[in-house]
């Protein structure tokens, strides 16, 4: 089974949002399965973290109203350096610092020639896939629940 990810306009700033929505939405188990089948594994040094804290999650009401402090999120950081100099950075919801860790690693690697095609294939797709079956299956549980209202014309006006 071939899965497609949508493409996007072919501009870096784009490329780099798709990748780091993607290692955030990452299970740390995806995560660890891919480091552990990665052959050369890469020197790296940390930089930043990871570290934990909060961010303002902002809403609004009926998605277009006027925006709103809905709360706080606990968000984790890490920043990495490959020995080849390529820098890496992570947030991920949560208090996870090896997923932080590992997904700042895996930006950095999929910035490098010579691994992005791995974490395209051992960790995007993937989680591309699986996001894309869980929305599906939202949809058919919500399509599932759809009712058509209709009004019904009586005889005398």
């Amino acid at each position: 089974m071939t899965i497609s990810v949508p493409e996007l306009p072919n501009s870096e700033p784009a490329e780099r949002q798709r990748v780091a929505r993607l290692l955030a939405s990452a299970t740390a188990k995806e995560l660890q399965a891919a480091w552990d089948r990665l052959a050369d594994k890469p020197n790296f040094k940390p930089v930043r973290g990871p570290e934990t804290g909060l961010v303002m999650v902002r809403g609004r009401i009926g998605g277009g109203g006027a925006p709103f402090n809905l709360g706080e999120a606990t968000v984790t950081r890490a920043t990495v350096l490959l020995a080849s100099g390529t820098a890496g950075h992570a947030n991920v919801l949560g208090t996870d610092k090896p997923k932080a860790r590992l997904a700042a690693i895996f930006d950095a690697l999929w910035q490098e020639e010579a691994s992005q095609l791995f974490v395209e294939r051992e960790i995007l797709t993937p989680v591309a896939a699986r996001l894309a079956a869980g929305d599906r299956r939202k949809a058919e549980e919500t399509a599932a629940t759809r009712v058509d209202f209709f009004t019904m014309v009586r005889g005398d006006d």
